[in-house]
């Protein structure tokens, strides 16, 4: 809570408004949603954790605890995907002075459920439905669509070497990756400029993406190729048939290996904080993404200060 609430003094405005009744700063309210989500709370359940535990808020000088409703309204108000950002080129500065940042980034994405009751469970409920029912019969191909429009989806770019996040791309629904890895890819190299190479799936597999990486920002790409319809003809593209040759067999031990470590980064994410979304609207499921980016990235702060 403390690491939260110093790393937003330097970055977030004192108060959102001059007219507010000035009862708490966005700093504190932001440290006491990185606990929430870290405690994986509601935020009824926060509001009563933290009156368990008032010498946590007396610790960020806070002399009263914030009400649910409180907190929600300053989620909302944070605007995290504007100003998470600032956030995370803060949290990266950070991790550069005490070096742990490597020279690798990979890159990787991961879906969420858009509640509490996941994608099999409402598919098998409508399936019953239909068979109470049989005036309107749907393919398959339908209920994946009507689903993937409403599923959130989160790419990040993380630092193989510490496992810090140091970029991301949350969404709504179902679709191709390659949209994601110029953002991804530059807002890593933006925040950490000794960034050499860039690992990547099949997902991210594009003649286009290669040149941007190597001739536009200079890093190399190492991007499996794979994509489309299964062809025994050779990817085109001089880049693409690069990578068919040398990504041939095991990896283990090898610079493409480590590109698992974006999938631990996503395995950690949901088990320390969930695979389900609290938000309703997909714009407060992105800003609830983000902030368990940022609460993710925190935790390793603390883990790298009790080193």
């Amino acid at each position: 809570m403390r690491a939260a609430y110093q790393l937003a003094r330097g970055v977030l405005p004192k108060y959102f408004s001059k007219f507010s009744r000035h009862d708490f700063t966005v700093p504190q309210l932001f440290a006491c949603l990185v606990v929430k989500e870290q405690q994986r709370k509601t935020y009824r359940d926060i509001e009563a954790l933290l009156r368990d535990a008032e010498h946590w808020c007396r610790d960020i000088g806070m002399e009263k605890v914030p009400d649910h409703n409180t907190l929600c309204r300053a989620f909302h108000a944070l605007n995290l995907i504007r100003r998470g950002g600032k956030l995370m080129d803060r949290l990266a500065q950070w991790f550069a002075l005490a070096k742990q940042l490597g020279t690798i980034v990979a890159l990787d994405s991961s879906l969420y459920d858009p509640r509490y009751r996941s994608r099999h469970y409402e598919q098998r409920c409508r399936h019953y439905a239909r068979s109470q029912k049989r005036s309107a019969k749907r393919s398959a191909s339908t209920r994946r669509s009507r689903t993937a429009r409403l599923c959130p989806k989160l790419a990040i770019g993380v630092c193989t070497r510490s496992h810090l996040i140091l970029s991301t791309r949350a969404r709504t629904g179902f679709g191709s990756d390659n949209r994601d890895f110029e953002p991804l890819l530059f807002d890593a190299w933006r925040r950490h400029p000794r960034l050499r190479t860039v690992l990547a799936d099949a997902g991210y597999d594009s003649e286009a993406n290669h040149r941007i990486a190597r001739l536009d920002i200079g890093v190399r790409s190492i991007i499996k190729t794979g994509i489309g319809r299964p062809s025994k003809k050779p990817p085109s593209g001089y880049y693409r048939r690069l990578m068919s040759k040398r990504l041939k067999g095991s990896q283990k031990g090898k610079t493409y290996g480590k590109r698992a470590q974006a999938e631990t980064v996503n395995s950690m994410l949901k088990r320390n904080q969930g695979d389900a979304l609290r938000a309703r609207s997909p714009r407060a499921r992105r800003n609830e993404q983000l902030l368990r980016v940022l609460t993710h990235n925190i935790a390793l702060l603390c883990d790298q200060i009790e080193d």
